[in-house]
This record gives structure tokens, sequence and C-alpha cells, in this order.
């Protein structure tokens, strides 16, 4: 069975092929710049990147491209659009109404619309590659595989504002949690690297990138993660600022003359390590520069505090941590950030063996032998998890 994985963006479409008979990738790629010009970056397993412009007026356009060229002679993977018997979707804000991953119904659609509210900057665009595949493969099964559905096991403690309650009636203005899909998965493989039945595990799992969360596993399922409502709560994180005094809005609102929207796109666009560096958004960029520039180092220490922060508070709030789990670009990669962390956390029983610490992108257990609480770092794979619970579905 091949599954077509989608995650639309604004004016972006990431897209994987996955035969799920054996679970192997394909092909995957990118559509960038939808509505402005296009271009397409395009990868087959063990060959070079195929790069081109293409006129990609609207997301319409990019689906067809993308099974133009996945059924290219001399650069797809498949003869035929046929081949593809399913398609899975990211949707990052399924609100309360999804607690899995559901067929894709015009009810469900109805739902999504109804949760853009929740996630304007995300779900109308989610919308609008789910419609494109329509357009482009009518009659082919489409799956919604939500961001905030892992969540949903969250107990009221940890949901709940401590604000009037009938904002909660009212609006469901409340904690719903992001990056379920990879949560999910390294919580799970981490169950098999330690060798014990996830209702015996009590884990930590930081998906850290340009936007990070961290999340509680308590016996495989979230009790607890960073993000709320949007993916703006929680730790400081590429452009984003996390946690900050709801008063901070107001104030720069009156003192900078802005609009309350305008200090949301600041606190969105402009905040995070970006803003108190004022060098990058990119780990790598910061780390090259800390050695000269105070701001850089300070902003990679705020960071890595922050994260620890989390981990600590939730290792209370499950009265005891098995492990830590590092994922995502940041997670997976950087060797600094996890020793960073990690130096806060021998309260807990972390020690980590340095040697370990500097291997990348591989599944690795990068504690010391006696070490009591055992630190993971674990490759996320959000489109298998998309692709697996797409098959789950249609049985």
């Amino acid at each position: 069975m091949y599954v077509l994985v989608i995650n639309a963006g604004s004016s972006s479409l990431k897209y994987q092929l996955l035969d799920m008979s054996n679970e192997n990738l394909l092909a995957k790629g990118i559509c960038e710049r939808i509505g402005i010009d296009g271009r397409l970056v395009h990868e087959l397993p063990g060959k070079p990147k195929h790069e081109a412009d293409k006129p990609m007026p609207n997301h319409g356009a990019a689906i067809a491209i993308v099974l133009d060229t996945l059924t290219d002679a001399s650069l797809g993977a498949i003869k035929s659009k046929d081949e593809i018997k399913a398609i899975g979707h990211r949707v990052v804000h399924g609100g309360e109404d999804f607690s899995d991953s559901v067929l894709i119904t015009d009810e469900v659609m109805e739902a999504l619309k109804v949760n853009s509210d929740l996630a304007p900057l995300h779900n109308p665009a989610n919308i609008t590659g789910i419609r494109a595949c329509m357009e482009n493969m009518p009659g082919v099964p489409q799956v919604g595989v939500f961001d905030t559905a892992f969540h949903q096991t969250m107990p009221a403690k940890a949901y709940l504002y401590p604000i009037p309650y009938e904002m909660y009636e009212k609006h469901k203005i409340r904690k719903y949690g992001f990056h379920g899909t990879s949560h999910k998965f390294v919580s799970a493989r981490a169950t098999e690297m330690l060798q014990k039945p996830a209702k015996d595990l009590k884990l930590v799992t930081c998906h850290l990138g340009n936007g990070s969360s961290v999340c509680a596993v308590n016996g495989g399922i979230s009790v607890d993660t960073s993000m709320g409502l949007t993916p703006l709560e929680g730790l400081a994180m590429g452009t984003r600022c996390g946690d900050i005094d709801p008063a901070v809005l107001p104030f720069i609102m009156e003192k900078e003359n802005l609009t309350a929207q305008q200090v949301l796109d600041m606190f969105n666009k402009k905040s995070g390590v970006l803003g108190l560096s004022g060098v990058s958004s990119d780990f790598r960029d910061l780390a090259a520069a800390m050695g000269s520039n105070s701001r850089a180092a300070d902003a990679l220490e705020v960071f890595a505090y922050r994260v620890a922060g989390y981990i600590g508070r939730y290792a209370a709030g499950m009265n005891g941590i098995d492990a830590v789990v590092f994922t995502a670009g940041i997670g997976e990669n950087d060797t600094y950030i996890r020793s960073k962390v990690c130096e806060y956390l021998t309260w807990l029983g972390v020690d980590i063996d340095p040697e370990l610490n500097g291997k990348r992108g591989q599944a690795i257990d990068i504690s010391k032998p006696g070490a009591k609480t055992r630190v993971l770092v674990i490759p996320t794979n959000e489109e298998l998890v998309i692709a697996r619970d797409t098959k789950t579905i249609l049985g």
C-alpha cells in the first residue's frame, strides 16, 4: 500500500511517498513559494536532489507538479498516480473534536474550519492542501492526523487555564499542545530502547527545533505539554517568545503604539533566540557567534535553562522520571544544547557521556552506565506516524 503524506503550509507543501508494506521511503520533497513563483525540491533515496523552478500559482498546481514528478520516468518512484491508495495529511489543530486521526469527510472539513479560529496560521493552509488533493486525486481516501490529538489525554489540571471558567465553556480556551505526532513516535521508540512496557515508564520528550515543545508521557500517554492554546506558549524558540507575563502585550502596545496583532506578530516572528541575540534564529549561527557575542551566548543559555525547567516541572508532576528524550533538528544534532540542558538535571540522576553525546542523527542512549535517569537521542519521523495512522484507519 503506497501512502502519500502531505504537510501543507501557507506557501509551502512538504510530501513523502511511503510503501507501507515495509515502511520504506520511496520519495520526498517540498514545493516552496506557492502563490509567488514556485520551486520544487525532490529527492529519491540514494540519489542527488532534483531542484527546479516551476509555476505554482496555488496548492492545486503544486500537488499536480508533485504527482507529475512522482510518476516521471527519470525522477519518479511510481508509474502511475493510481498506485497511491491513500493520502495522509498533517493537520495542526483538531481542538477538542479529535482525539485520534480520522478519515476526512464533509463533517470533518467543517470541524477543521471551526478550529481555524484556534490556529489561523496553520489550519487554513492544511484545509487548502486537503482540497488540492481532492481535486487532483478524486476518490482517493484521505486521513487527517492532528498535532493536538496525542495530547487529548491530558487531565484537566494540566489543560485548564486559571481564568474565568466561562472562557473555556464559551470559547474552548485551554491548553491543547502540538508536535503530537513527534512526541508519540519518540516516546514509543524510547520504550523499545529501554526494553520496558510503556505502562511502566515516565518519560519527558523534548522536541527541539525552530518550534520547540516538551511533553510529559506517563504510561505511554501525554499528561502535560509546554505549548498551549497556540504554539506560542512554552519554551523560548527560534522566533517565538514562549512563556512571558501576559501584561507585556498591552505594555508594548502602549509604549510602541502598536496593535495587539502587531505585538503578536513580534512575539511569533521576531522574538525567541532571534530577538534575544539579534543574530539569527538558527542555533548553528548562534553557536558560531557566542564566543564574541554575549547576546548570542545569552540566547542559548535562556533556551537551555527553560528546557531544563520544563523537564524538572514534569518530573515533579509525574513524581519521578525514567528517561529524557531529545528529538527534532536541535535535539538530534546540537550536542552543546543537550549538554547545557543536562547540566541542570544532575539532581534527577542524569549523567551523560561526552563522547556518546557527540554522536548525531542516530537513536542512542548517551548516558553513562550507572546513570539513574537515562538520556536518549531519537530521530523523529512524523511522516511515518501519519502514514501508519492512515494505513490503520483504512484497514
